[in-house]
């Protein structure tokens, strides 16, 4: 599963044609949360509470570039498989062509 950001020991994993609805998963030591994109809704497992408010905060200040990812790769119907991610910062991560 593609790594989209990696931050204060989280990391954010992403693979395109993964179950509905679409999310990310968010992993911290031995716990793992599902975040659907849409809501920010917790859809499956769990993080520990200062874990998931850095999640939290992330992707609200994500959203646009995940629906913008979102779109492209279903109008070109690829799969995140084809991309390879970059980290810039913690705070912004961005999806290349590979």
């Amino acid at each position: 599963m593609p790594e989209i950001c990696r931050f204060y020991g989280i990391i954010i994993k992403m693979f395109f044609e993964d179950h509905n609805p679409p999310h990310f998963h968010a992993e911290y030591g031995d716990f793992e949360a599902l975040v659907e994109i849409d809501t920010l809704a917790i859809i499956g497992g769990k993080l520990p509470p200062r874990a998931l408010g850095l999640v939290m905060e992330w992707a609200a200040s994500h959203h646009e570039e995940f629906a913008l990812i979102m779109a492209e790769c279903q109008r070109a119907k690829t799969s995140w498989k084809n991309r390879t991610f970059e980290i810039r910062s913690p705070t912004r991560c961005l999806c290349r062509n590979a």
